[in-house]
């Protein structure tokens, strides 16, 4: 009984160290976040930090960056299977990234884009974590638009050029404090993917 509470309780340190690293490296990047800053945000205690991280930082932002990335494709997911259809979704999925990022107070983009960017040249396991889910996410585009009579290769395609117009858009909209280029790209996105779609 006693090794299921410490169990438990470890568990939820190490919780607590994934989500506080996730906010800190959407808001600051990889660079800025500092492991006294991440214990001290966490309320974790120090020593469980090693514990379940021994790879230090590297391993504790992969990890954070796993979370995020699951629960991105876990939102994408919801939204793209309750729209009408996939330009509905993909413009929904705009609108919803623009609502958070203002509730944010233009803080939190994309919880990869910032790491991404400074971190993947200086380690490989960042790089790879971010790639992956990269991967995921556009997957997600790229199956609907299969699923209904788009060439797989031509889905590809498309669903690259939507995920990329998207990260962009959200850098636009943190960098501007503004959510409108979110809701353009999402509007033309919708546009471009009906022409694709009434072939």
């Amino acid at each position: 009984m006693r090794g299921e509470a410490r169990t438990a309780k470890g568990e939820k340190s190490r919780k607590k160290l994934i989500e506080a690293t996730a906010a800190l490296l959407r808001k600051q990047g990889f660079h800025a976040t500092g492991l006294s800053e991440i214990v001290e945000e966490s309320g974790a205690p120090r020593g469980s930090l090693y514990f379940y991280f021994p790879g230090g930082k590297e391993e504790l932002a992969c990890a954070a960056l796993e979370e995020s990335g699951a629960m991105w494709r876990q939102l994408l997911d919801g939204v793209v299977g309750a729209a009408p259809d996939l330009g509905a979704a993909v413009e929904r999925v705009c609108g919803v990234l623009a609502e958070a990022l203002a509730a944010s107070g233009w803080e939190s983009g994309c919880p990869l884009a910032t790491v991404a960017l400074e971190a993947s040249a200086h380690s490989e396991k960042v790089r790879q974590t971010c790639a992956s889910h990269y991967t995921a996410w556009e997957e997600i585009i790229a199956e609907r638009l299969h699923g209904l009579g788009i060439a797989h290769a031509e889905a590809r395609r498309v669903a690259t050029f939507g995920l990329a117009a998207i990260e962009g858009a959200l850098l636009l909209a943190k960098v501007q404090r503004d959510p409108a280029p979110l809701h353009t790209t999402g509007r033309m996105l919708r546009e471009l993917l009906a022409q694709h779609v009434t072939k």
